[in-house]
């Protein structure tokens, strides 16, 4: 057998054959092989996720081009019928290694097989499993391939081991070690593989992967309350229109002045086809706030500053009236344009449209109809776990049960602040309806938020469920944070094509899912609609009691307040903070940001500033 093996890569992805850029396990595949003086990558091919087209480059890779090796990654695997004989030890293997690393590697699908004298394995669709998976077999995969092609395998399994083995000498390799009891409870990781980050980076990272949303038309109603001009909004009629009177009174001449005058018009704030009749000197009209001031007339007198002299024999007409009062010209009119005019722009781009209504009204009032919008993101919410039930189930809870108050709070939230979301319901712990919960989520959301199932115990599979099933890449798996500390942000392929969709695994615990919600998912949605300023406003406030720090940053509930005298002060919801205590969240107006505790600081003392993140109103 030659020095090199020679190797075929090949990735199996829908949108990666549409889009070879988004191919990242196969080029992580290629690194792994290359930095290996034993394999040389011979070829690479991408082909969507279809049996036919897998079956004809594999079976050209060995037939024709008598590769060693042939590699796959992703797809949903596939069945290598016409490779015979399958090598059951190496699936064993390689799913022995994942399990080893995460429970749901029972999920990949991982087969094995020969063709001829090639040797084909598969591996997942992941950058993360396939480091995983080639290092699990890397090692005896030069013996493999010297058995199969007629070798004993002796000089390869020689050194392997470091030399030959003495007579009679027992033992086994340590990939061989890693087979036995794995799947079981008591062989699960006790150490998390993701690696613990700070904050900031955690931050820095989900937003890094954030593009705003595209543009959209959207009709002027309520619904756009919390959206995002993308375009400036440019007037098209004058506000007013016509030289309109500000109160109720009468028309007049300004250098007519004082005096009786005879009353020959009435202008009432009506709709009219024409225009009112011009006023004479000597003449006034009635008119009232609104109504369009008459032709000639260059004043208004407010009706108190006049007194009836003379009216019609029925009493329903005034004939005559006395003005009292000395006015200026253009005294209680408002003239056209005088509060927009033509060709004014009234709002620009990148404003938010209020929920106090100015914008609405502004845009309503010169008549547009249909504006330019940033396309607002849509969330689901999924609670994961047996013992969760609906917070509405009116049935006594059985022993273990909880009630899910996570999505009421987190949907609640959502929705108070502009953005629709989505009811997910409750996916049991099950690997299965767990991808299907998570799968139909992302049919009609651009964000899947779900709570639970990201920590360390044996029902948690959230994560692996990510990489192994839905191709993510899991960009973090632990913030250096309290609450929140196992919060876990993903990008998910796109199946459509286009932006990747984004994925939040948020703690189980009530408190750890509403603080990481406010710190995360908001300000996600936020830059997703198009917010130039997407985080959360902070205010220094004096904190009212003496708190011992956490080796971990932490963000406590707290109610922010502003005194007569303008003192801030932050003052924490409860003594007890534990992050399973939703009651630590009524009233909270607050998250405030604790440092971390250090050899020369384990408290902050009563009076100190301390940052506080406004998620509320201030009291």
């Amino acid at each position: 057998m030659s020095n090199q093996l020679r190797v075929g890569v090949l990735t199996i992805s829908d949108t990666a054959s549409v889009d070879a850029v988004s191919d990242t396990s196969g080029p992580s595949l290629c690194r792994l092989l290359e930095a290996e003086s034993r394999y040389t990558v011979q070829t690479t091919a991408i082909v969507p996720d279809d049996f036919k087209a897998i079956q004809k480059t594999v079976t050209a890779w060995c037939d024709d081009l008598d590769l060693h090796l042939v590699l796959t990654t992703g797809g949903t695997g596939f069945g290598v019928r016409d490779c015979t004989p399958e090598t059951p030890g190496i699936t064993h293997l390689i799913f022995a290694k994942s399990v080893q690393i995460t429970p749901f590697a029972a999920l990949s699908r991982a087969v094995s097989g020969i063709r001829g004298q090639t040797l084909i394995l598969t591996f997942p669709g992941s950058p993360k499993a396939v480091k995983e998976n080639f290092e699990a077999v890397s090692k005896m995969l030069p013996h493999a391939i010297d058995l199969i092609r007629g070798g004993t395998g002796k000089k390869v399994h020689e050194k392997m081991q470091g030399g030959p083995r003495p007579s009679g000498q027992a033992g086994a390799t340590e990939n061989e070690s890693t087979t036995q009891g794995q799947g079981h409870v008591s062989r699960r990781l006790r150490k998390s593989p993701y690696p613990l980050i700070p904050m900031d980076k955690a931050m820095a990272t989900v937003m890094d992967q954030i593009t705003p949303l595209p543009s959209v038309k959207q009709p002027v109603n309520e619904a756009l309350i919390g959206a995002i001009l993308d375009e400036d909004i440019v007037a098209a009629e004058a506000i007013p229109g016509y030289r309109a009177s500000i109160l109720d009174g009468y028309a007049v001449i300004d250098t007519d002045g004082p005096g009786e005058y005879p009353v020959t018009a009435v202008s009432i704030a009506s709709a009219s086809e024409g225009s009112a009749a011009k006023l004479l000197p000597g003449q006034i009209a009635r008119i009232t706030t609104g109504g369009a001031v008459p032709e000639g007339a260059t004043a208004v007198v407010m009706v108190e500053d006049t007194q009836l002299i003379k009216s019609s024999e029925d009493g329903t007409r005034e004939e005559i009236v006395k003005i009292l009062a000395k006015v200026r010209s253009g005294e209680a009119i408002r003239e056209i344009g005088s509060d927009v005019q033509v060709g004014q722009t009234v709002l620009r781009k990148g404003q938010i449209v209020s929920a106090v209504g100015g914008e609405i009204g502004v845009m309503a009032s010169i008549g547009v109809r249909n504006v330019l919008v940033r396309q607002r993101p849509v969330v689901g919410f999924l609670s994961t776990g047996n013992e969760v039930v609906n917070h509405d189930n009116g049935q006594p809870l059985k022993m273990g049960q909880i009630r899910d108050s996570n999505r009421p709070t987190l949907i609640a939230a959502t929705n108070a602040a502009g953005f629709e979301s989505i009811d997910l319901g409750i996916a049991p712990d099950s690997p299965e309806d767990l991808e299907a919960a998570v799968r139909k989520g992302f049919e009609k959301c651009d964000i899947v938020v779900t709570t639970g199932g990201v920590s360390m115990g044996e029902m948690d599979l959230l994560k692996p469920l990510l990489e192994q099933r839905l191709g993510a890449t899991i960009h973090f798996g632990r913030i250096m944070m309290k609450p929140g500390k196992p919060t876990t942000f993903a990008t998910v392929p796109n199946p459509r094509g286009g932006q990747p969709r984004l994925m939040f695994g948020l703690p189980g615990n009530p408190v750890s899912a509403t603080v990481t919600f406010h710190l995360f998912v908001l300000p996600a949605l936020r830059k997703l609609a198009g917010y130039e300023n997407y985080m959360w406003p902070s205010i220094q406030a004096e904190i009212a009691q003496d708190v011992r720090l956490d080796e971990r940053p932490e963000y406590q509930r707290a109610i922010v307040t502003i005194a007569a005298d303008g003192r801030i002060t932050a003052q924490s919801t409860d003594k007890n903070q534990t992050s399973s205590r939703m009651v630590t969240m009524l009233g909270a107006n607050s998250l405030m940001v604790l440092p971390g505790r250090t050899t020369e600081r384990a408290q902050v003392a009563a009076g100190e500033k301390i940052e506080c993140l406004l998620i509320g109103k201030l009291v």
